[in-house]
């Protein structure tokens, strides 16, 4: 990866549970980063069950299967840049908080939507 190392996506109660994340999940966000040219700090990335029910997670949550990301965000220029960058590397589930836009891979999960929190 050129913008990112693995423990960035640690989970806070495991060191080195960045190595669990998915290598194209990774690849995306990495793509998507480049295209952005800002900056994307991970403020979650992989996630134990522990760690995610802690935090209030949802139970089937992808962060668990190491195929989610959140990435700090508090501005609207940041935000569009963010999710533009994401839909053009291909990301199709992607979520928007105030503070935060989350970015999964998760396959499993309904395709090509846009949430908010």
């Amino acid at each position: 990866m050129e913008h990112f190392n693995l423990m960035e996506f640690d989970s806070p109660d495991v060191e080195g549970s960045g190595g669990l994340m998915d290598r194209g999940f990774l690849m995306k966000l990495d793509l998507a980063r480049g295209n952005a040219g800002i900056p994307f700090k991970i403020t979650s990335g992989y996630r134990t069950k522990e760690h995610n029910a802690k935090v209030g997670g949802v139970s089937d949550s992808s962060h668990t299967l190491g195929l989610a990301a959140d990435i700090s965000c508090s501005n609207s220029k940041d935000r569009l840049l963010i999710v533009s960058s994401l839909l053009r590397a291909g990301f199709s589930r992607i979520g928007i908080a105030n503070t935060f836009i989350h970015v999964d891979l998760d396959y499993n999960k309904v395709q090509n939507v846009i949430w908010t929190y």
